[in-house]
């Protein structure tokens, strides 16, 4: 079964928690604190398996959870790493935020790996919070929780070229004479219903990828018919083989299937109307053949138009190789623009900006990164835990912005999904 794209849900590893230990042996003088730091969550990693041709192993796998750090030891040992998840999926792999629709990773080389979610941080064991004044903190950090996100993972074909055309115009039978694939032909529309790939020889020794794509048909960039999976596939071809069946078996006009086609590429994303298009005069033995094709030249003249039968291998070599040199001297069309990052630090003040909103009747929401990776952070398991988060807090200017917005004493606050009482 050919499947191309599948909704998931992928978590990465929660950081360990840090711990609170002291040294006490005999032998160890001014032992002091000891508590390890939790190790870091796993990540949720994508690599290429060029063994792989479909997404079938993910559509039965809705959720993928990478493994958790461990927790802090004594003694100052930080707790295990956890176990990153890695996903093996085909080349040519595209995966999206499901919300944004952006593209978090477009895997286009063998071997090529990707994070798609991040681990947490281990939390730090209380050694590392001991001062001059506080010479026995008994406090530790928590680990911070791992992404979790859906995402979208969708298989763009990575061919470099891509045969077009109506149903039943001979597409499959070009690519069964070219190569060694053996794609379904028969004599009704739409016998192709799934991309085929074949690895086409040209007789000078060099080599390249062709997809026969499903049959296209007027409005496929809107989804009729199979256009959905042909113009998806097409994506990333850099040459466009566009196949016309002369004869006119079907009581079609080459010259209004040519003009639809292209109509529907141009009205297609990723600029695909750009390529360029070796166009083939397909099934020149039956009576009209030459009729239309007379007609075709004279409509366009600057079309160059290769005249074949590729039931009987006629005309094809010259084919191969005006598709091969056009794909040499055509660069790739990137899916996603890689825009370098000269700026190695960044400041950010949004980081810092504490928000407080008003939920009415005496309650109010704080929400900021820096606040919120405090109250992740933060303990509060016992009475000096929860004292210490709200001296952390007020340190933070929390207090002072609940204070600027109008809360009184007694009200209401949340922050993420604890909840405390404003006392001035």
């Amino acid at each position: 079964m050919f499947i191309d794209k599948v909704k998931l849900t992928v978590r990465a590893g929660k950081g360990g928690d840090g711990i609170v230990a002291y040294r006490r042996e005999k032998y160890v003088p001014l032992g002091g604190p000891a508590g390890g730091d939790g190790g870091d969550g796993g990540n949720v990693v994508f690599e290429v398996d060029t063994n792989k041709s479909t997404l079938l192993d993910l559509r039965y796998n809705k959720k993928v959870v990478a493994e958790d750090g461990e927790r802090g030891k004594p003694k100052k040992m930080h707790g295990r790493t956890g176990n990153d998840i890695v996903v093996k999926v085909p080349l040519g792999t595209i995966v999206k935020e499901l919300d944004s629709n952006k593209v978090i990773a477009d895997l286009t080389h063998v071997n090529q790996k990707a994070i798609i979610a991040t681990g947490g941080k281990g939390g730090k064991g209380n050694y590392h919070f001991m001062t001059s004044r506080n010479t026995a903190p008994d406090f530790c950090e928590a680990g911070l929780l791992g992404d979790e996100k859906e995402i979208i993972v969708e298989l763009k074909l990575l061919a470099d070229a891509g045969l077009v055309g109506f149903p039943s115009v001979g597409k499959s039978t070009f690519l069964s004479v070219v190569s060694a694939a053996k794609p379904e032909i028969a004599a009704y529309p739409f016998t192709t219903i799934i991309p085929n790939l074949g690895m086409v020889k040209v007789p000078d020794g060099r080599s390249f990828v062709l997809a026969d794509l499903p049959g296209l048909i007027k409005g496929a960039h809107l989804g009729k018919g199979l256009g959905h999976q042909f113009l998806k596939h097409i994506e990333r071809c850099r040459v466009i083989v566009h196949i016309l069946d002369m004869g006119a078996e079907d009581h079609r006009d080459p010259i209004e299937d040519y003009q639809i086609i292209n109509n529907e590429l141009k009205e297609y994303q990723f600029r695909l109307s750009e390529r360029p298009q070796v166009v083939i005069a397909n099934k020149m033995d039956l009576d009209n053949a030459r009729i239309n094709l007379d007609r075709f030249k004279a409509k366009f003249p600057k079309v160059e138009v290769f005249e074949t039968i590729t039931l009987i291998n006629e005309g094809l070599e010259s084919v191969l190789f005006r598709i091969m040199d056009l794909i040499e001297s055509t660069p790739y069309f990137p899916m996603v623009e890689n825009k370098e990052e000269s700026v190695i630090y960044r400041y950010d003040k949004a980081d810092n900006e504490i928000i407080v909103t008003n939920l009415g009747n005496g309650q109010w929401r704080v929400s900021g990164d820096r606040v919120e990776k405090l109250m992740l952070r933060s303990k509060t398991d016992t009475e000096s835990d929860v004292f210490r988060l709200g001296n952390n807090l007020r340190r933070q200017g929390v207090d002072k912005a609940l204070r600027e917005a109008g809360a009184l004493d007694g009200d209401k606050v949340f922050i993420l999904d604890f909840a405390f009482e404003f006392v001035e």
